[in-house]
């Protein structure tokens, strides 16, 4: 696709009426399975109807919030198409969110309805005068043992016995969800999804996927985030097909679920890939033997790949896409299409996507810039981010909303993710992407866990620094990993600083936070090449 603009309508949709097609179509027949529990498309119609009404009864309308910290399992996929009957915004909160960061997504909601479960609602306990706007703490399970001003009620009694559709006026661009960032340089915002934008990402999966109505989606990844939402349940509605969701992933347990569900469609997180492929061979792994036909994740280089379809049998692999929660897919993998190693996808009907300089002037094609997009369509991406109008406008300059993102393409249009534009290193006049580099030493077999960043050195440009965790058990000098470096990186990427840490510091969502490393700089645990006998040669 040329980046001459084209726009179109595409097709409004909304949450609530994929979902009441589904059924209709669909019936008793089974959808969603959980551990075993296995519910119908009627079961969900029907359950999400009956907590619905007895929300509506609770006081929520139209319009409002409704927090959840729920775990994966039916009664959270019922909650949110219950909350979005009603015309209301779900928001879904990361289940690992305690103290101020729980504080400040639940506050910034202004939710006056909280759904919990039950040892979570102590959490939201714990916080409650903080929470100006919250009146009514609905919990799962067992009743919490603190006591507060907040009303207490258990979710098997919010249920109404009416499982008629709540009669309200939803329409595609009323907002669906409000998905919080992972806030690595701030506060976390809450991005406004639309029930149009929702459905939309859930097309594109849908058909850059090829899903049909035999597709069984499974999928590890929690419910708090849209990849799960969107790309797996909402465009497994859409196709009627099925969905398996396992709340916590498992090396030992993920080919006998495989084989118990019938998996043909698999979404993975990049880092469980390395896991997969290095785990000892099993009967129900031999037996699956080209029962997946795609499995998509990002990261997923060449070469692994390559492995897995050699050991697993599976005929397509890629990174389905480049996208951002503000903004996906941007970029898209098309089913059973050749990608070049490295990208993730390249330019498709839903999105303009430009690489531009520091004065948002488009780059030659080949060169690394900052990703920018605007839609081709109404209601494909974020609205802005929720009470926060000035954050809105600094992303949004020129009225292309600027992703913050380091990435080029190729003459066919295929995508290359380079970094994030505040961890992209530029040394002695060569630009470094640390997103390459962590992937490099990752590589090696003794490395766990790894952050690349940036140092500033005395010649004013940066200095490159690599934080690393070793696997259990390892030691290794940190010139040895250096030397290893020097035959595995461009001469200007070989790291001047090297320190091991027992862990890297990360946010509630699992992002490495790199500014707490930058601002750490070279600590007292840093080793230095040049205070080494380490020459490096331009070469």
């Amino acid at each position: 696709m040329s980046n001459q603009q084209v726009w179109s309508t595409g097709v409004p949709n909304t949450v609530t009426q994929v979902l009441r097609e589904a059924a209709e179509n669909g019936g008793d027949n089974p959808f969603i399975d959980i551990l075993g529990e296995v519910y119908s498309f009627n079961d969900l119609d029907r359950e999400s109807s009956r907590l619905a009404n007895g929300l509506a009864g609770q006081g929520v309308r139209q319009g409002q919030t409704v927090v959840s910290i729920l775990d994966s399992h039916f009664d959270t996929v019922v909650t949110w198409f219950a909350i979005n009957k009603l015309g209301a915004i779900s928001v879904p909160v990361n289940t690992a969110y305690k103290g101020e960061f729980l504080r400040h997504q639940l506050a910034d909601a202004g939710a006056a309805v909280i759904i919990a479960e039950s040892d979570y609602a102590e959490r939201v306990q714990a916080i409650v005068t903080g929470l100006p706007d919250a009146t009514t703490l609905i919990y799962r399970g067992q009743a919490p043992v603190s006591q507060t001003a907040l009303k207490l009620l258990p979710i098997d009694e919010v249920r109404a016995a009416d499982t008629s559709l709540p009669q309200v006026d939803i329409k595609p661009t009323d907002l669906a969800m409000l998905i919080y960032t992972g806030g690595t340089t701030g506060p976390s915002k809450g991005c406004m999804v639309s029930h149009n934008y929702a459905c939309s990402l859930a097309q594109q999966v849908v058909i850059a996927n090829g899903r049909t109505a035999e597709s069984i989606n499974w999928t590890p990844l929690p419910l708090f985030h849209m990849n799960a939402t969107s790309t797996s349940i909402l465009a497994q509605l859409m196709v009627g097909g099925r969905v398996a969701v396992y709340p916590r992933f498992s090396v030992s347990n993920f080919w006998p679920e495989i084989e118990r569900t019938g998996a043909n469609d698999i979404n993975l997180l990049g880092s469980m890939i390395p896991m997969l492929l290095n785990a000892p061979e099993n009967e129900a792994m031999k037996r699956c033997f080209g029962q997946i036909r795609h499995v998509g994740a990002a990261p997923f280089p060449s070469e692994l790949q390559q492995a897995w379809t050699a050991r697993f049998g599976t005929p397509s692999t890629n990174v389905p896409g480049y996208g951002l929660t503000e903004a996906s897919l941007l970029t898209s993998a098309r089913f059973g299409e050749p990608s070049p190693p490295g990208a993730s996808g390249r330019r498709n009907e839903w999105f303009d996507v430009r690489i531009v300089d520091e004065n948002d002037i488009e780059v030659p094609v080949g060169e690394g810039g900052e990703v920018i997009v605007r839609p081709r369509q109404p209601n494909i991406m974020f609205d802005g981010y929720w009470r926060r109008p000035e954050d809105t406008r600094n992303v949004m300059r020129n009225l292309w909303f600027h992703t913050g993102d380091i990435g080029r393409f190729d003459e066919h249009g295929f995508f290359f993710f380079l970094d994030r534009k505040k961890d992209y290193l530029r040394r002695r006049g060569e630009n470094i992407s640390s997103f390459e580099l962590e992937t490099t030493f990752r590589q090696h077999p003794g490395i766990l866990d790894v952050a690349v960043h940036a140092v500033l050195s005395e010649l004013t440009e940066d200095e490159v620094k690599v934080t690393a965790v070793l696997k259990p058990g390892v030691t290794i000098a940190e010139i040895e990993l250096c030397r290893w470096a020097i035959d595995h990186l461009p001469y200007f990427a070989v790291p001047r600083y090297i320190e091991f840490r027992s862990e890297l510091p990360r946010n509630p969502v699992g992002r490495v936070l790199k500014y707490e490393l930058r601002d750490q700089g070279v600590t007292v645990g840093t080793w230095d090449r040049e205070t080494s006998d380490i020459q490096l040669q331009k070469r």
